[in-house]
């Protein structure tokens, strides 16, 4: 397995390919909601994980979670492709976006988790920020914190 951060458009087009999949097909997230105006390469950091055959598995990205926070990141669209979950990947693409979110200088990271990947996300070491369960496009979601310190 092998991280990279997205550099160019090859890159960018196999991170959107595994989103449409997992959101789009999947979960049946409108393709309006789920490719949005952070889905350029200067408006948030993009990574991609590849399998040992280089094929893409899994994505995420990140960015400032607020316009000039340069102390909390926000992660969004962790994606791992539906017939290879349960095998570690999500796990190593967000060791990989926490390496970045740290190199970036933030320290402390929010997500939107939906509810069913709650666990997932507490195991490596993410906490709710509330009690709230939130919708977001049709799917339950909680907000959850991690800190980098």
């Amino acid at each position: 397995m092998r991280a990279v951060k997205v550099v160019n458009e090859a890159q960018l087009r196999d991170c959107l390919s595994i989103r449409r999949q997992v959101f789009i097909e999947e979960q049946r997230v409108p393709e309006e909601l789920e490719i949005d105006e952070f889905d350029q390469p200067d408006r948030a950091v993009h990574v991609l994980l590849y399998d040992d055959a280089g094929a893409p598995v899994a994505t995420a990205r990140f960015r400032p979670y607020h316009p000039g926070d340069g102390h909390t990141a926000k992660v969004q669209r962790v994606a791992v492709l539906a017939h290879l979950r349960g095998r570690g990947l999500g796990r190593r693409v967000m060791q990989a976006v926490e390496e970045l979110v740290r190199e970036a200088g933030f320290r402390e990271i929010v997500l939107d988790a939906q509810l069913h990947a709650e666990r997932f996300y507490q195991k490596l070491g993410y906490r709710r920020a509330s009690d709230d369960v939130f919708d977001d496009a049709g799917i339950p979601h909680v907000r959850m914190r991690k800190s980098l310190m």
